[in-house]
């Protein structure tokens, strides 16, 4: 195939992993990339050191071109960042957060910067300061996808970008794959039917549990993190709807994240704190759900784990590998192709 993505990014097919936290680990990324698309590392659980290690343990798995991912909001994303600038990796994308300062310097060594974003005033600032290309994540997206779903969203960008477009949300077969091209998109980012193949570090409880669910077995709420957020309807996940935000519970899990990015609790603690009580808020709902999404994605927890989906997890019913998955997905869009040429004959 081949697009303004498959050409810029020097891929085989314009299918990129999105970048989720514990799932798109360096084994992950580079069973994307060699079989044809482009892995996206996930930073945002990683301080700077690990961020390191694992870009360097990517580029000896694959030789193929490769990404990772920052989330600006999280704690520590920005010392990560720059890492990756230092380590030129090939493809950086960006997400809640303005990253003018990461265009700049990635184009110094020939890098390319995707936005993540979820409406054309955010996308056209993004193509205005320089990005190659944006990420935009519809309605249906896991996570944070806002209120515009994929099948407008795609189309209003492409009628306003000259920077090529990335669909994400409700794409899982080569069907989404067709359609995404036909709206104008140049690519598609997944996540949710990513974390269901075989190369996938997704806990097995959640991995069966996807393949019994349906299009409408998801949650949309700002009570899980604070954004609007799209997760797996279970037990757990409701309560934390029902519940909000668990002051308590942040304090301590606050700790655990400051442990984990090797950042002084107080010092994180304090910086928060005269962030005004907004970011104070967002920052206690960051902690508690990044507990339940480890919970949901490292050990399978049904009690207390969140896992972040989209929609299209109703349209998974199977464990592939990834270079199965990709293969199938180019055929069925190629297929689909030749039927749209008999009906437009």
């Amino acid at each position: 195939m081949k697009t303004r993505i498959t050409e810029m990014l020097g891929i085989q097919y314009p299918i990129i992993l999105s970048g989720m936290s514990w799932i798109s680990v360096p084994e992950m990324v580079a069973a994307v990339s060699n079989a044809g698309g482009l892995g996206l590392l996930a930073t945002g659980p990683l301080n700077k050191n690990q961020t390191r290690e694992a870009v360097r343990k990517i580029r000896k798995l694959t030789d193929k071109p490769f990404g990772a991912n920052s989330s600006l909001l999280f704690p520590g994303a920005k010392e990560s960042a720059k890492v990756l600038l230092e380590e030129k990796v090939p493809v950086i994308n960006f997400a809640t957060g303005k990253g003018d300062w990461i265009v700049q310097e990635a184009h110094k060594y020939g890098g390319k910067v995707m936005a993540t974003v979820v409406n054309a005033r955010h996308a056209k600032r993004a193509e205005e300061y320089g990005c190659d290309a944006v990420i935009a994540t519809g309605n249906e997206a896991a996570a944070h996808g806002e209120l515009v779903t994929t099948f407008c969203l795609i189309p209003s960008l492409s009628d306003n970008l000259k920077i090529p477009i990335i669909a994400a949300g409700g794409v899982a077969d080569g069907r989404g794959l067709a359609a995404a091209l036909a709206l104008g998109a140049d690519g598609v980012a997944m996540g949710t039917r990513m974390m269901t193949t075989k190369e996938s570090p997704l806990h097995k409880n959640y991995k069966r549990l996807a393949m019994e669910k349906d299009v409408t077995d998801t949650l949309y709420s700002r009570r899980i993190d604070g954004l609007w957020c799209r997760v797996l309807k279970t037990d757990a996940a409701e309560k934390a709807v029902k519940q909000g935000l668990n002051l308590p519970a942040a304090f301590f899990n606050a700790q655990n994240i400051a442990k984990m990015m090797k950042i002084p609790f107080f010092k994180l603690f304090i910086g928060v704190m005269l962030s005004g009580w907004k970011t104070s808020k967002q920052m206690a709902y960051l902690a508690n759900a990044f507990k339940a999404f480890s919970l949901a994605t490292e050990e399978g927890d049904f009690n207390a784990g969140v896992l972040p989906v989209g929609q299209c997890i109703g349209l998974i019913h199977d464990e592939p590998t990834v270079k199965e998955l990709l293969d199938q997905m180019v055929r069925e869009a190629e297929d689909i192709q030749k039927r749209m040429n008999g009906v437009f004959a």
